[in-house]
């Protein structure tokens, strides 16, 4: 039997609002998935390095705060700087519709904005990282 799929759950920058981002983590372990939740304020290096040593499929972000871009940004390009684009980065928070496209050109695999269902995001975890 295959090992549960690990997933970081974290909240970077500054924004202090992080009650999404623990019912998305609660979620995904109630259904199944190993959750490491990092905590408010980590830095995208952080974030990186847990899911590396975590090794962890997937790296889940939440953002209200307005830096999403720059947040979501340099969490990729440390990703790549540790030659670690096999894990799947996905996030929501408060983030512009207008923006979703770019964050998916800069690869991130999925956005949930305000509204989403934790099924709905259970399912796509289920699908993208399993």
């Amino acid at each position: 039997m295959s090992s549960p799929p690990r997933v970081v759950i974290a909240k970077p920058g500054l924004d202090g609002h992080d009650r999404g981002a623990k019912v998305v983590a609660r979620a995904l372990r109630d259904n199944g998935f190993e959750v490491i939740y990092t905590g408010l304020h980590q830095s995208p290096e952080a974030i990186v390095a847990t899911a590396l040593q975590e090794d962890a499929a997937g790296i889940g972000l939440s953002v209200l705060s307005g830096a999403h871009l720059r947040l979501f940004a340099r969490v990729l390009e440390e990703l790549r700087a540790h030659d670690a684009q096999d894990i799947v980065v996905f996030g929501g928070g408060i983030i512009p519709e207008a923006d979703i496209a770019t964050l998916a050109d800069l690869g991130v695999a999925r956005i949930f904005t305000p509204g989403t269902s934790t099924a709905q995001i259970v399912e796509w975890a289920r699908a993208a990282l399993c």
